[in-house]
């Protein structure tokens, strides 16, 4: 049987696993936003190791957006190692539920 993991009725664990990390890398960019504003007033910024949680855990997509749109932590390696890590596993655990769901 071929198709996407998207079309299959009945199917909803690739959608609520789709659906999680779309919310968690909307939520991963609000924070990457708060902080760089954070940051120009001066004020308390939120924890480098909770901007890098969010990332891996399943923001990636969003912490990726949100260095880039925000120019926050662009210089700093990690944080591109840290977010690049995340979505290879996220993008690899969306292929095996996919492909679970479709076979």
């Amino acid at each position: 049987m071929t198709g996407c993991c998207f079309c299959l009725k009945g199917n909803y664990m690739p959608k609520i696993f789709i659906i999680v990390l779309l919310v968690m890398s909307a939520i991963t960019f609000i924070i990457y936003g708060l902080d760089k504003r954070a940051a120009k007033l001066n004020v308390w910024r939120t924890p480098e190791r909770r901007l890098l949680l969010f990332g891996f855990v399943g923001g990636a997509l969003g912490g990726l957006l949100g260095m880039v749109f925000f120019h926050h932590k662009t210089k700093k390696f990690y944080f591109w190692l840290i977010n690049l890590l995340g979505l290879t596993w996220q993008i690899i655990a969306l292929y095996f539920i996919c492909s679970a769901h479709i076979a």
